[in-house]
This record gives C-alpha cells, structure tokens and sequence, in this order.
C-alpha cells in the first residue's frame, strides 16, 4: 500500500515537474515593478507600457551586439516558415475548392437521379393504371362473350389491346 502510493506521488512529481520549472518565483524588483506599471487598460496595446504590464518585455540588443551569423539564420528560418505557411495556406484554399467543387458535381448528380427516380415512378404509375385499365377492358370482354356463346350467337369481336 505504501509502495503503491510512493509510486503514484512519484509520477505526479515527474508529471508536474515540467510546470513547475515553468514557474519561477517573483522577485521584489519585479513585484515594485509591477506596481509602478500602468493598468493594462491604460496603455495602447502592443506598446512596451502594455507588455511590461503583463509581464513581458522585449528589448532589441543594439546592432553592435548583434550576431550577424544569427540574424541571418534567423531571417532564413523566417522565410521558410513563412514560405511553408504560404504552402499551407494554398494547399488549403486548392483543398477547399476541390471540395466545393465536388460538393456541387455530387449535389447536381444527385439531383439528376431524383429527377430520373420521379420519372421512373410516374412511368411506372402510368404502366401500372394502363394495365389495370386492360385487365378491366379484357374481363369485361370476356364476360360479354360468353354472355354471346350463351346465347348461341356467333361472337365475332377482337379482345382489347394493351396500349
């Protein structure tokens, strides 16, 4: 039972540790800092005024200390995030309208066959009534002849043609 919760504690440390480093504890030079700050509301935002507020600043280190091996590799790295969101972005928008265009060929051919099953079922409607209507003509053809052979005429009459 001890084992198992010195385990536990163990991977919860391990697990926090991560945000724990993250955190680091103020110092009395950042707290009088803070409290000399502006609001946050009061200050433009992205101006220094407004980043010191949150916490953050960015000082630029004077062209003199600069790398110029670094700010190439920089400006390099920069360009190619920015060409591979470039990419991104048109691999997106060309992903976007082959959809769209998808979309509507997939609308227009499902269209298409409601428009032939409609068809398909007024047709079939239609053949349907149609050989009602014979079946009614034919036994009522029928009854009229054997009603002509009863009565020992000779009953000369072409039976209904289907249509």
């Amino acid at each position: 039972m001890i084992r198992s919760s010195l385990i536990a504690a163990a991977a919860l440390t391990v697990a926090a540790a991560p945000a724990l480093a993250q955190t680091a504890p103020q110092t009395a030079a950042q707290t009088a800092h803070q409290t000399a700050s502006p609001s946050p509301g009061s200050a433009a935002p992205g101006s220094q005024e407004w980043l010191r507020a949150r916490g953050e600043a960015y000082n630029r280190a004077p062209d003199s200390e600069q790398d110029p091996a670094e700010v190439e590799a920089t400006a390099r790295l920069n360009a190619e995030i920015a060409a591979r969101n470039a990419k991104a972005e048109q691999s997106e928008a060309d992903g976007q309208s082959a959809y769209e265009q998808e979309n509507a060929r997939w609308r227009q051919e499902t269209s298409e066959i409601a428009t032939r099953r409609a068809q398909w079922e007024a047709d079939t409607a239609a053949a349907n009534a149609a050989r009602a209507q014979w079946e009614r003509d034919n036994a009522a053809w029928e009854a009229e002849m054997a009603a002509c052979r009863r009565s020992g005429r000779i009953c000369v009459t072409a039976p209904p043609q289907l249509d």
